[in-house]
């Protein structure tokens, strides 16, 4: 009866990269032996519509396994759906957040060559990913390291404003230049 279909059901949250995998199915109420069993194989336990015996609650305590209990179907499969998305390592996504144009290059003795930009779009933000495009063609990617308005370091430059920028290791610098800003977000992955 349910067992069976629970058991398909689990089988089923799965893809390429993570499943659940059951070790055990039975009937009847949870006990020490299926506590072990789960210990053993690092998991938990699924039961469903059935109760766990005092001795087992008591050694799945000193085992560090989770017992969970459910009386409706769907319940347990989107409780199980979330762990194993859990399981799923983020997907990341990049955000674009600004553009902007080099107006002049500055070479500053100590620092090496700063970019003279106009803000033609967004914002750009210290520490975020840039790419530096010449006629529409990535140069370089990577990180800035200062972008400043007039001398003082600043966290971020909106549309409109100008600032200076330099490029961490990077010094290849022409007027004209695009510098595209960009953020990478971590959105979790689902099955």
């Amino acid at each position: 009866g349910s067992l069976e279909a629970i058991v398909a059901a689990i089988e089923k949250l799965a893809n390429e990269e993570v499943s659940a995998k059951v070790i055990h199915a039975g009937v009847g109420g949870i006990n020490e032996s299926d506590v072990t069993l789960a210990a053993s194989a690092g998991g938990f336990i699924v039961g469903f519509n059935v109760r766990a015996s005092g001795q087992a609650r008591s050694q799945s305590q000193r085992d560090g396994v989770d017992i969970r209990y459910y009386s409706i179907i769907y319940e347990l499969l989107d409780d199980l759906k979330s762990a194993v998305e859990g399981l799923l390592a983020p997907e990341q996504r990049e955000k674009f957040i600004g553009n902007a144009e080099v107006r002049e290059v500055f070479n500053i003795t100590k620092v090496g060559k700063i970019a003279g930009c106009r803000i033609t779009d967004g914002i750009v933000r210290r520490g975020a990913g840039v790419r530096l495009l010449r006629d529409n063609v990535v140069i370089h990617q990577g990180k800035l390291a200062t972008l400043k308005r007039f001398k003082e370091e600043v966290r971020e430059v909106r549309d409109g404003f100008e600032c200076g920028m330099a490029f961490e290791n990077y010094h290849d610098i022409q007027t004209g230049d695009v510098i595209e800003c960009y953020e990478i977000e971590e959105v979790a992955r689902t099955l």
